[in-house]
This record gives C-alpha cells, structure tokens and sequence, in this order.
C-alpha cells in the first residue's frame, strides 16, 4: 500500500471530492434548519447559532467518508446514505468544541474556537460574570445540542428502520468510545510519564477508531453487508485509524501553523502526552531525558523553550520511529484490502494513503 499515493488514484479523488461536497451540503441544510427551527430570531441565541454553522463548516470529513466507503461494500450511494454520512460529522462538531475547551486550545483550523468567541460575545455584551466561564460553558451546550442533532439526523435520514436498528449498536459503540477515549487521555495528561501502551490505547479509542473503523463499520451495517466484511473493515480500519493519529501527532509537533491552524509546540504547551514525545522520551539518552523531563515540568514553555524541546526530540529520532510505525500500520490495512469487496479496493487503498500523506 505505500506506493499507493492519492494523486495516483484519479478516480477515487474525484469519488472523495464528490462525497465531500455531497456530505456538506446535507449538513449545512441540516444546521441551517435546526437553528431557524430551535433557536428562532432571539438576540441570546444568534451568536450560538453563528457558532454553530461555522463549526459545522469546512474540516476534511473524514468520518463521513469512510462512512460512505462502508457503504459501498454493499450498496449504492444515496441520497439517504449521505445524509447519515452527515450525521457523523455533526458528532465530530460534538467532539471538537468539548476537545478545544479540555485542551484549553485558542484556535481551531485556523480560527478562534468556539469557547474564545463566545468569551469574546460575553464582553462586547457587558454581562457579568468571567467571560472565560461563560465561553467554556457555552461551548459545552453548543456541543451537546450537535449530539442531541447527530443522532436526529441518523434517524432522520430516510435510511430504512430495519438498517437503523441493524447499525444502532456501532453507533453507541462510537459514541461510548469516544467519551471513555477523552477520559484516558485527561489521565494520561496527569500522569508523570505514560507509557507508549497507554498513549496507543487512546489513540485508538479516541481517534483512531472514531474516525476511520466504526464510521467504516456503521456504514457497511447500515448497507447490509455480510459479518465477515464488517469484521475486515474493522481489522482494516483499527490500522488506519492508529496510522492517521500517529500522523496527526507528528503534524501537533512539526506541522506547518497555517495548513494546521495551530501554533507550534501548542500540543507541548498543553502536556499533551503524544506518541512523539513518549517516544522520545523513551529513546531518550540520560542527558536528553533530563531535558525533556525539565522543559515537561515546566508550567509556561516560551518560544524559545518550544525550540529546544522540538530540537531534543528530533535529535532522538522519534519523529522517525513513528514514521516507522505508520508504514508498519499501512502495510496490515493493505493485507485486510485483499479480502474486501474488489469494487472498493482501489478506493480504501487511496483513503488510507490520504490519512497520512497529509499535511492538516
């Protein structure tokens, strides 16, 4: 699989920039009319429902088309189909404002994050109270009413009753994974050192499988495909999905601000227990250690410390290791791809390369 890169595959990029364009427009419909419909013209509630919209713009959806990959192990896409593509999106909005206001994170793909806006509509408003508090809080209840719709919108979607039911069980699989995913990596950022084990074992519960393996999964339930096609687009999808975190490590570290739409070092800033900087420690010699562990146990990094923190771990090579690491996860995805559906070989071979060759 790693000679496969998505500018190789025409055909699955023009599948993948239709589905996007398809998936979006069903959530943009979808927000635009759950606002007008729950939200009305109150002045209190317009800026969440400015919010809203803007968060459920733009981003790579992902999810969405994996989902949509599932579902053409065995069925045609649809109308309907889309929409509950849709659906998964809306639970990522879920996910982010909760994630931005865990991380204490000030932007989000390039803009300010839904809790620094509200904060910021908190001050021009004149309301009492600590602006930072009502941001934060803000941005919770904006990301549960994107669960309470991400569910809606599944069971709204004009997929049959039966193919609901039959999938209900990935989607609570999805959701309870993903909450359990956010819990481990809190303590993970509390412990001292976590190991590299534990680090893993969030990525996949918290990213990796939330976004490649159950959407897959739901996908191919909601089309009817058989267990053993399920089963090897979990298998297929577990390995992905850890490829594309481990990636998505690499890019909080080295990436470039203006495709990522966070600032350098941002993830050491936090504490972030990543793989790299787990890694890193691990491959540490004793002299880089106690770097390391200082600069961790630091409580404010200047730009100058970010620098050498990045210096240390490029220097033990873990940017490397968990290139490595990625490849190894490449190569098991391509030996699940053999035993899939041949119409869709080529396409999940592209989307597993496109996790990766990335640079957002």
């Amino acid at each position: 699989m790693r000679s496969r890169a998505p500018s190789h595959d025409p055909g699955s990029a023009r599948w993948r920039a239709r589905t996007r364009v398809a998936v979006a427009d069903h959530l943009a419909a979808f927000v635009r009319d759950r606002c007008a419909e729950e939200l009305g013209a109150s002045e209190d509630t317009a800026v969440l429902g400015e919010v809203l919209t803007d968060v459920a713009s733009g981003g790579k959806l992902l999810r969405s088309a994996f989902l949509m990959a599932g579902w053409a192990c065995g069925a045609a896409e649809s109308p309907a189909a889309l929409r509950a593509a849709a659906s998964v999106e809306l639970l990522h909005c879920f996910a982010l404002l909760q994630d931005d206001v865990m991380d204490e994170s000030a932007t989000r793909r390039g803009r300010e994050s839904a809790h620094v806006r509200f904060a910021r509509w908190h001050r021009a408003a004149g309301l009492t109270g600590s602006a930072r508090r009502f941001g934060e809080s803000a941005a919770v209840l904006a990301g549960d009413l994107c669960l309470v719709w991400a569910d809606r919108l599944l069971r709204e979607s004009g997929l049959a009753a039966e193919a609901l039911a039959r999938a209900r069980p990935r989607y609570d699989a999805l959701r309870a994974e993903l909450a359990i995913g956010q819990f481990r990596d809190l303590v993970n950022d509390a412990r001292r050192e976590p190991s590299l084990a534990d680090v893993l074992a969030v990525a996949r519960a918290k990213s990796g499988d939330y976004t490649v393996r159950r959407p897959l999964e739901l996908g191919a339930e909601l089309a009817g495909c058989p267990a053993a096609t399920v089963a090897a687009l979990g298998r297929y999808g577990s390995a992905v999905g850890e490829a594309f975190q481990l990636r998505d490590d690499l890019l909080g570290l080295f990436g470039v601000p203006e495709a990522t739409g966070k600032p350098v070092g941002e993830d050491l800033r936090a504490g972030k227990a990543t793989s790299v900087v787990v890694i890193a420690r691990e491959r540490a010699d004793p002299a880089q250690r106690r770097i390391l562990r200082g600069l961790a146990g630091q409580p404010v990094l200047t730009d100058v410390d970010i620098a050498r923190y990045l210096g240390v771990i490029s220097e033990t090579e873990a940017p490397e290791h968990v290139r490595l690491l990625i490849d190894r996860r490449l190569a098991q995805a391509g030996a699940e791809v053999a035993v899939l559906p041949a119409a869709v070989q080529g396409l999940l071979s592209w989307l597993a390369r496109s996790c990766v060759d990335r640079d957002r």
